[in-house]
């Protein structure tokens, strides 16, 4: 669904990216990781058309990102980015119809947005001011909003990507994101595409990895294939144990801290 060849992008002579390319299909999870300043979200503005890279296409649906016009790319993909700015005091329940603006569904949209809402567990909070809400609570609010710019009459391939959509967020609130961007992969066939610092959530959660180090792919794969010691120790140069889930079956990180007591 998602083709990405060759991106690359500078400011001045710093090389944010360089020559990074990946796919994600229909159905899909993709977990985007790797240390401060890789290149994480940059990559993630570059997929959803709001940065222009130096050099490369990203391709959606076999069309480049030139060919769509902002209001059928409006309809295509939703993004939670990582902070918001918006300081207005709207209720909780207008912030989430922003991403209904694309459409012209005036009758459903109160629907939506209560059904969006209940999703993240903030249909008590509807009616708050969105400045008066906890960092988690406007997290779960905009997440609410992503989620109500996808819902379209008739069942379609789309796009969520989350930029870091569990960094404000407690440990039940995380499961319950990243459960629901996993329902909307599985259950709609949608493209999904999460940047994450936590690797153990991305273990438990995302199809494949890819890594991104100095700005460049490092490596790409299932959890399974790319969340080894000697990976996580080049990129991070962290001693890890890498154990399986005893629920999932998935790779478990664990910090190696014993050897480092030793010395």
């Amino acid at each position: 669904m998602i083709q990405v060849q060759d991106i690359c992008f500078a400011i001045g002579k710093n090389q944010i990216l360089d020559r990074v390319s990946t796919y994600i299909s229909s159905g899909e999870v993709l977990a985007i990781c790797g240390p401060n300043g890789a290149g994480k979200s940059t990559l993630l503005r570059m997929i959803s058309g709001e940065g222009t890279p130096t050099t490369g296409q990203v391709f959606i649906k076999e069309k480049s990102l030139q060919e769509w016009s902002a209001g059928r790319l409006a309809k295509t993909r939703a993004v939670l980015h990582q902070e918001s700015y918006l300081t207005f005091p709207f209720p909780v329940h207008e912030v989430v119809r922003l991403g209904r603006f694309p459409y012209n569904t005036v009758m459903l949209d109160d629907d939506i947005v209560q059904s969006c809402l209940k999703k993240v567990g903030m249909q008590d909070l509807a009616h708050r001011k969105y400045t008066t809400l906890s960092g988690g609570e406007k997290q779960r609010v905009h997440l609410a909003r992503a989620l109500a710019q996808l819902e379209e009459e008739g069942q379609k391939e789309k796009i969520l990507m989350l930029d870091e959509p569990t960094s404000a967020l407690d440990l039940p609130h995380q499961e319950a994101a990243l459960r629901i961007a996993t329902q909307y992969a599985k259950e709609r066939n949608h493209c999904v595409i999460i940047v994450l610092h936590d690797l153990n959530l991305a273990a438990a959660w995302a199809d494949r990895i890819l890594f991104l180090r100095k700005g460049k792919a490092y490596c790409e794969g299932t959890p399974e294939e790319v969340l080894t010691s000697d990976v996580i120790a080049e990129i991070y140069g962290l001693k890890t144990h890498i154990l399986t889930h005893p629920d999932t079956k998935r790779p478990l990180v664990i910090i190696d801290r014993g050897s480092e007591q030793k010395n």
